[in-house]
């Protein structure tokens, strides 16, 4: 065991700690102020991120990083101004400490409500995407929260420069020590930090299923995790087909294919199979997407690969498509509802009872009638930003914003009751 990064983590934990009981009572003035500070911040440090980034993007093609995982690396100019973006929208959203859910007043004239309030410190574990650690960064601030980010090795040039921006700006705005980063990729440090539940108060991992699993089993902190992102999209017998196309093409290559919210099965109804299947697949096998299908599906497209049973399983994060000619809607969601992981699963259909029963039925963090799953995004859905993606049932479900960032106490009221 190194007992300097042991000595690392706890020392950041307990600033992180120290940080956000100041930041908790902060006004909405101060923190929405440190947020438009650190947007100009990055802005005016553009070439300073692009410059750390190149160094990241060098490593990645000599140690032969994966085309779809390079792509989520790369900050151009467009994802910088995305990143400002996120910091700009952030501290235009309404302030949630202290929001009241509910108050109401009891019959011995006690008036009980609860209110919003900061978790408290959120250490986040993540791979890849440099922009994770503007996001994050501009959540936990707006919600009072003190934050740890530990990103992987691929980016910790970029994500090391991002985060000393971030935090010198916030400090210099007096928001000093709640952004802590962990300038090392030795795994220890993620074991060090599932290790404090003195300081820190949630965990929140982006990365591998496996990965996430372990912290859940291992973390003596509450973990919010998700499962792999294995969208489906089910093509119904009263579809659109053009619509179908454009949507379901969107959803697998239009976007970025190693995002969790990429579709990784298409089911499509038998009565429009033979319709929409070969000339979709064309288009697919013209975008270098390589087909995995059913017995049904080789049928009508025999250039398709056979889909395994593992097939249905998998996140393929790449130009993998597996498709499944199925018999009517139950059959599609019960597919579903065996190798899905309650993500984000979308229907194409005309037909209103159909699109409802599917909404009802399919349990998953979003569910889609005739649109894209790729739009399962905290900035799509004007979060601003997002911390991550869960797809557990509590505390929180879907994009997490900053009601996902807050917990709740009572608060209660009283003119001298006692309790007989």
């Amino acid at each position: 065991m190194n007992e300097n990064i042991q000595q690392m983590i706890q020392s950041q934990a307990r600033k992180a700690k120290s940080a956000m009981r100041i930041l908790s009572r902060s006004s909405a003035d101060v923190r929405n102020r440190a947020l438009l500070a650190m947007a100009e911040s990055l802005q005016s440090s553009k070439d300073k991120i692009q410059a750390a980034n190149r160094i990241d993007l060098e490593n990645g093609e000599k140690t032969g990083l994966a085309a779809p995982l390079m792509q989520r690396l790369l900050l151009d100019d467009k994802k910088i101004e995305r990143m400002v973006d996120n910091l700009r929208q952030v501290a235009a959203l309404p302030d949630p400490i202290g929001a009241v859910i509910s108050m109401g007043e009891r019959p011995n004239g006690l008036k009980i409500g609860t209110v919003r309030v900061p978790i408290g410190v959120v250490a986040v574990v993540y791979e890849s995407r440099p922009d994770v650690t503007v996001e994050v960064s501009a959540l936990c601030i707006k919600s009072g929260n003190g934050v740890i980010l530990r990103g992987g090795s691929e980016a910790i040039h970029s994500n090391a420069t991002l985060a000393r921006i971030l935090s010198d700006t916030a400090a210099a705005e007096g928001v000093p020590d709640a952004i802590q980063f962990v300038d090392t990729t030795d795994r220890q440090a993620v074991y060090e930090l599932i290790r404090l539940p003195e300081y820190v108060d949630l965990v929140i991992p982006r990365g591998s299923n496996e990965f996430v699993q372990f912290l859940m089993k291992e973390s003596d902190v509450p973990v919010l995790g998700h499962a792999d992102g294995i969208c489906h999209i089910y093509v119904d017998k009263a579809a659109d087909l053009e619509m179908a196309n454009n949507i379901c093409m969107n959803a697998k290559v239009g976007y970025k294919v190693a995002v969790c919210n990429a579709v990784e099965t298409l089911l499509v109804h038998a009565d429009t199979a033979e319709k929409f299947l070969p000339t979709f697949c064309e288009k697919l096998q013209d975008a270098d997407v390589e087909i995995r299908g059913c017995d049904r599906t080789q049928h009508l497209y025999p250039a398709a690969k056979p889909a395994t049973e593992e097939d249905w399983r998998t996140e393929y994060l790449d130009y993998i498509l597996s498709i499944r000619v199925v018999d009517d809607i139950d059959s599609a969601i019960d597919h579903i509802e065996v190798y899905g992981s309650h993500h984000s699963d979308a229907i194409i259909t005309e037909s209103y009872s159909t699109a409802q029963r599917f909404l009802k039925e399919v349990d998953s963090a979003a569910v889609y009638v005739n649109a894209s799953t790729v739009f399962t995004d905290g900035y799509e859905f004007g979060l601003g930003a997002e911390v991550g993606i869960s797809t557990q049932k509590l505390h929180s479900r879907g994009p997490m914003g900053l009601e996902g960032l807050t917990t709740y106490k009572y608060i209660v009221y009283g003119d001298g009751q006692v309790r007989e």
